[in-house]
């Protein structure tokens, strides 16, 4: 009577056991299979270099500034970057904000005011490839919206304003390699424009990332991003580079 009533709990256990590894599976399957988030606010200590002609008839200005330079000039600023994934698939979005003004001193005592506020927004979608456990690739897709307005007030003489708005399709490339369990780098890149927005337009980021937590990593990395547009008697034939410190948030 003992010895069956031992194979009864064994067998009850066993299926028990079963049971609980299948939901587990079944459960571990689910959140693959579902949308996976991270949200990254970074600080951008980026200079400013190129040429820059706001609207036609305008002097072409040679601009060329630190990171401490922008930042006197600076009024406001906001750089985010997010991430949706479900299974292989993949959607990005980037959004930068820059608004700028400065004063300069004229002859007979005037003096020229200008503020300048620069928006970016890069979309893009495409698949994951894992070449190794260590490594991850991301091929996409996407476009790159600009916005830039321009004032310049000379006060009782002149008041002109520009706003320029264009679109860039890019394609872009992303490597993650996990060096260690807690270490990793990412690098990104993506090129476009080719006449269809502005003549081009290139970025190119890279990282080195540590977990803090299961949900939150640190970023230290370097970033440039350039534009040459052209049209209507317009330029706007600039780049920005500079160091970036972020924070991931996955969910």
């Amino acid at each position: 009577m003992n010895a069956q009533l031992g194979k009864t709990i064994a067998m009850l256990a066993a299926c028990l056991l079963t049971g609980s590894q299948a939901l587990a599976q079944s459960t571990e399957n689910a959140a693959a299979d579902g949308w996976r988030f991270q949200f990254t606010p970074y600080v951008w200590m980026t200079g400013l270099d190129g040429h820059i002609r706001p609207f036609k008839g305008a002097p072409t200005a040679h601009v060329n500034k630190s990171f401490s330079d922008v930042l006197d000039d600076l009024d406001m600023a906001a750089f985010i970057n997010g991430t949706a994934r479900k299974g292989r698939y993949i959607l990005q979005g980037d959004f930068s904000h820059a608004s700028t003004s400065d004063k300069a001193a004229l002859p007979l005592g005037q003096s020229a005011h200008s503020k300048v506020r620069q928006t970016s927004l890069t979309l893009t979608g495409g698949h994951n490839w894992m070449p190794s456990p260590q490594s991850s690739v991301d091929l996409m897709a996407g476009l790159r919206l600009w916005q830039i307005k321009a004032e310049v007030q000379v006060p009782g003489l002149i008041s002109a304003r520009s706003n320029t708005s264009f679109v860039d399709p890019i394609v872009a490339a992303r490597w993650r390699y996990d060096l260690a369990p807690r270490w990793s780098t990412l690098l990104y890149a993506d090129m476009g424009g080719l006449s269809l927005g502005s003549k081009f337009t290139w970025q190119i980021h890279g990282s080195v990332n540590y977990q803090v937590k299961d949900n939150i990593h640190l970023s230290l990395g370097y970033r440039h991003l350039s534009v040459d547009y052209r049209e209507d008697g317009k330029r706007l034939d600039f780049s920005q580079s500079g160091p970036i410190i972020g924070a991931t948030f996955r969910f």
